[in-house]
């Protein structure tokens, strides 16, 4: 029996209107274009106007890619959505986008990772398509991280940003996604992440206490550690050689994490997709808005190997090595 790959048709991709850049930032927070780009890269990042949310991004990403891949709605079997802001606390913000594009009837679901939340649901959908069980899957990963910063607290106000992106991935014949690893350590969450929830309750604070808790410089050096282990990790497991890759894209956090990468793997940042210093970190919606940066920008090309990376609140890790 031939082998079965899941393979991605189409990208799409979602940005709230404002644009908040660092000298936007520098009237209210302690800080300064020069330190905000000195120590990530980002320049500017895109924020949701009150009452736009997590599924109206996604909503509108997944409309471009299906319209891009020339696929109706209908025709899905399956929906997973990589997010850690929902809209709701149920039904899944999945559930909530496949209503209105009219998708009714197929499963659909969030994954929540945090930042390695699309390419965690990136390797879901890769597994039902293998097995038989989805020929045509819509795959999501959006965020709208303002929502939970506390814009006093220069060390995390500075670092993220809202956004969607979405792909349609159909079974093939013909080579995709060759290997996909996926990862997480739970010791590692006083590092990086939110305190509050619904069953732990929360704070009598400004925004009930929903804001993310970081310590850069731990976060910064696992990282960079855990990715470098990763990088080697796909490779083997999709028995391709490092010269073989023709582009990296990964988790857009840092500017610095991203360079330590692309030296690990020989690779020059030509051939590096960099949109951090546009988005900021999106989070969820981080891989996918860069993916389809660089298809809808002409970079990426039909027939080139692509390595797909992340790393996030967890710690979570994880990476898809695929044939665009």
């Amino acid at each position: 029996m031939a082998q079965i790959y899941s393979r991605i048709l189409a990208t799409g991709s979602a940005l709230p209107e404002r644009v908040l850049t660092n000298a936007d930032l520098e009237k209210f927070v302690d800080t300064s274009d020069e330190w905000i780009r000195e120590r990530t890269g980002i320049r500017q990042r895109h924020v949701a106007a009150e009452g736009e949310t997590t599924g109206d991004l996604s909503t509108l990403a997944a409309q471009r890619a299906l319209d891009a891949a020339g696929v109706k709605a209908s025709e899905l079997d399956l929906i997973i959505l990589g997010t850690t802001t929902p809209d709701i606390i149920f039904p899944s913000t999945a559930c909530l986008v496949q209503h209105r594009l009219g998708a009714n009837g197929c499963a659909a679901f969030d994954v929540n990772a945090a930042c390695s939340g699309f390419v965690y649901a990136l390797g879901v959908a890769d597994k039902f398509i293998r097995s038989g069980q989805s020929k045509k899957v819509l795959v999501m990963g959006a965020e709208t991280l303002t929502r939970m910063i506390n814009w006093e607290e220069r060390e995390t106000a500075v670092l993220f940003g809202d956004g969607a992106g979405a792909v349609v991935l159909e079974a093939s014949r013909e080579p995709g996604i060759y290997a996909t690893c996926l990862h997480a350590d739970g010791g590692h969450k006083e590092l990086l992440y939110n305190p509050v929830g619904v069953s732990v309750g929360f704070k009598d604070e400004p925004n009930h206490g929903v804001r993310i808790r970081m310590s850069g410089r731990e976060v910064f050096k696992v990282a960079v550690k855990t990715l470098d282990s990763l990088v080697e990790e796909t490779l083997a497991a999709a028995g391709m050689q490092a010269s073989q890759l023709d582009w990296l894209i990964p988790h857009q956090a840092n500017l610095r994490i991203i360079e330590a990468t692309a030296k690990r793997l020989n690779m020059s940042m030509d051939q590096v997709i960099v949109t951090v210093d546009k988005h900021a970190n999106t989070s969820a919606g981080s891989v996918p808005l860069a993916l389809d940066y660089a298809v809808r920008s002409g970079k990426v090309k039909r027939g080139q190997n692509l390595l797909l990376e992340a790393f996030g609140g967890g710690f979570t890790w994880a990476s898809a090595l695929l044939r665009y």
